[in-house]
């Protein structure tokens, strides 16, 4: 299992990152800007100007959110 974790880790570190399943929750870093969508009016809107996003902030699939949770 530590095998598994540490061929992880080394894979994270290598300078290349993709992310190919929804299977966690990821964690936002440092300097981190990108667009996103806010809920106006009902309806998600992406953002015309990039935005800083804070780091250690959590970014996670649908599917881990709980529909009572999502905004109307």
């Amino acid at each position: 299992m530590l095998t598994l974790f540490v061929a992880s880790a080394i894979g994270c570190a290598s300078g290349r990152t993709v992310l190919v399943t929804d299977d966690s929750p990821v964690r936002i870093g440092p300097k981190t800007t990108g667009h996103v969508y806010c809920m106006i009016d009902g309806d998600w809107v992406l953002s015309d100007d990039r935005v800083q996003l804070p780091e250690g902030w959590y970014a996670m699939p649908p599917r881990f959110v709980h529909p009572e949770d999502l905004m109307p």
